[in-house]
C-alpha cells in the first residue's frame, strides 16, 4: 500500500497527516504546543516550487510508504496521478494499492490565512502564529482523517487506486 496525502500547498495539513500516520505525532487530548507543531517534518517548509512533487515522509509500522503532495488549485493533479497509477499497474502487472487522501477539508481559516501570509508573502511574524493556531484547531480532525484513511485502505476493495475526498471533515 502507498499512502499519499494531498492539499493545496502540501506543507501544513498534509505534513500533520503524515506525522500522525507515522506516529511522529500521537493522539492526545492536550493541545499541541507551538514547538510540537513547528517540529513536524516539512511543516511550513515547502513553497510554490515544491507543488506537484511527491514528498516521502517515511514508512509506517506496516512498512507502507507515506507521501504528501501539494496540488495548488489544480483539480487535475489527483485524477492524473490516479490514471498514471492505473496505467503503470496495468503495464507492469503490480497490484500495490495506492490511497490518495485529501486533507483540505480539515483546514481552518487561521491556517489558510497564516499559510498565505507565511508561504506566499513571507510574513512569518503574523503567518506562523496563525498557522500554529490553525494546527491546534484542526489536529484532532487530521488524526481522525488519518485513522479513517487507514480503515478505508484496509477494507476489501476491487480498486487498487482509491481517492478519498474526506468531505465529512469540513470544519
Amino acid at each position: 500500500m502507498i499512502y499519499i496525502y494531498h492539499d493545496f500547498g502540501g506543507t501544513h495539513t498534509t505534513s500533520m497527516a503524515a506525522a500522525y500516520h507515522l506516529k511522529i505525532l500521537l493522539p492526545s487530548s492536550k493541545i499541541l504546543s507551538k514547538e510540537e507543531i513547528l517540529s513536524i517534518p516539512y511543516f511550513n517548509k515547502l513553497n510554490k516550487q515544491d507543488a506537484g512533487k511527491l514528498i516521502f515522509h517515511g514508512n509506517d509500522e506496516e512498512g507502507h510508504p507515506v507521501y504528501t503532495i501539494g496540488r495548488r488549485s489544480n483539480k487535475y493533479v489527483v485524477p492524473a496521478l490516479k490514471n498514471m497509477s492505473l496505467l503503470l499497474q496495468e503495464k507492469f502487472n503490480f497490484e500495490e494499492r495506492i490511497i490518495f487522501s485529501n486533507t483540505s477539508p480539515t483546514v481552518p481559516l487561521p491556517m489558510t490565512i497564516g499559510g498565505f501570509l507565511s508561504r506566499e508573502l513571507g510574513i512569518d511574524s503574523i503567518g506562523v502564529p496563525l498557522l500554529v493556531k490553525g494546527a491546534q484547531i484542526c489536529s484532532q480532525h487530521i488524526y481522525q482523517l488519518v485513522e479513517q484513511t487507514k480503515k478505508i485502505a484496509h477494507e476489501k476493495h476491487e480498486q487498487t487506486v482509491i481517492v478519498i475526498e474526506n468531505q465529512s471533515f469540513q470544519i
